[in-house]
């Protein structure tokens, strides 16, 4: 079979939501459905994993099923279907490898587990034929990690957070300051009104050794700073303005580690010259704005794939699918969902990271 002609069902289930796609092997999304449930969570201020679980259950065939329909193909038309084998919530990982192995034993085709952060680091070879290696900086509310990437499957860890990912910081700064779930839009949306002179926050790890984050401290400045303003609601320009205060302080933090990181990837491939940021925070417009200017500094062009692609999606899976079809990377029907799947699992454990290293 030619490359070109290769068709794949990609399904993500890893975390709040439900999303199947169909994508041949040039590259043309032929379907991309996604069911958010964010509305499921609201209330609560977060992902709750046996909510997320029961909604990826009662949704996952019809999201399926109109991906096939969307794209015009039976399932006897496809060359393999992929799911996210993990890392994320192991009840939503289930739901989308069950549903995955049912469609591969029934119709005789190949299944493929694909690491969801492997299908976010590949995205741009699906948007933009990004050539490896390339320099990438992972992250999500659950990763923020920079890696060198050499081909598929084959990752080199730079830096990885050690406490919060950034899109947690976000999330929970959006929480101190009442503008609800989920955060990192709302803080974004509010940082566009701020006063950028009005605070000044803590930009953890700039000019420290290496290229690890953490954004524990930029969180705890944020409280310190609500602590002085007078009791009683906060005002909009005061929730406004932290918003611009807490976004320039991440920027600061996440330029920085990069052109650590820079530096580090370049010494083994000196003629690198891309750095792609992916992932579900890669959509914030202000943090895409400084790691611009960054790789125009180093001469680096930097490559985010498109906005609707930042976020979790079926048709990162299915690409991710195909490249390891390409290789004649396929897994058996007794693959065992994983709650953590580390991208480099050769790299020396981060202190006080945990699962996010």
């Amino acid at each position: 079979m030619q490359p070109e002609s290769q068709l794949v069902l990609g399904i993500e289930t890893s975390c709040d939501e439900t999303a199947a796609a169909v994508v041949d092997g040039s590259g043309h999304i032929r379907s991309n459905k996604v069911l958010s449930q964010i509305e499921e969570h609201r209330m609560y201020g977060g992902v709750v994993p046996e909510v997320a679980a029961r909604a990826h259950l009662d949704h996952i065939d019809r999201i399926i099923g109109g991906a096939m329909d969307d794209a015009d193909v039976e399932f006897s038309d496809l060359s393999a279907v992929a799911a996210t084998g993990g890392p994320g919530l192991i009840g939503g990982v289930m739901v989308g490898v069950m549903a995955a192995k049912a469609i591969a034993l029934t119709h005789s085709i190949p299944f493929v587990a694909v690491n969801h952060l492997e299908a976010h680091a590949l995205t741009v070879r699906l948007t933009d034929n990004v050539s490896f290696p390339y320099l990438l900086l992972l992250v999500s509310g659950g990763h923020c990690q920079l890696l060198s990437v050499e081909g598929v499957g084959q990752f080199r860890r730079l830096g990885t957070t050690v406490d919060d990912a950034l899109g947690e910081a976000f999330d929970k700064t959006a929480k101190m300051l009442g503008l609800g779930y989920p955060g990192g839009p709302a803080v974004e949306r509010a940082a566009k009104l701020g006063d950028p002179d009005r605070f000044t926050l803590a930009s953890p790890m700039v000019g420290r050794a290496g290229c690890d984050f953490s954004f524990s401290g930029l969180k705890t400045s944020v409280k310190q700073a609500v602590e002085k303003l007078p009791p009683g609601k906060l005002l909009d320009e005061d929730v406004n303005s932290l918003c611009t205060a807490f976004q320039r302080a991440a920027g600061r933090s996440v330029t920085d580690r990069c052109k650590r990181a820079i530096s580090m990837f370049r010494d083994a491939h000196p003629t690198g010259d891309t750095l792609v940021v992916a992932g579900g925070v890669a959509a914030n417009s202000y943090l895409r704005e400084q790691l611009e200017r960054l790789a125009v500094s180093n001469d680096m062009r930097l490559v985010a794939p498109p906005l609707n692609l930042c976020t979790d999606n079926g048709a990162m899976i299915a690409w991710a699918g195909i490249e390891h079809l390409r290789l004649g990377h396929t897994d058996p029907l007794d693959f065992a969902p994983r709650p953590r799947w580390p991208l480099d699992p050769d790299a020396t454990p981060a202190a006080y990271a945990g699962a996010k290293a």
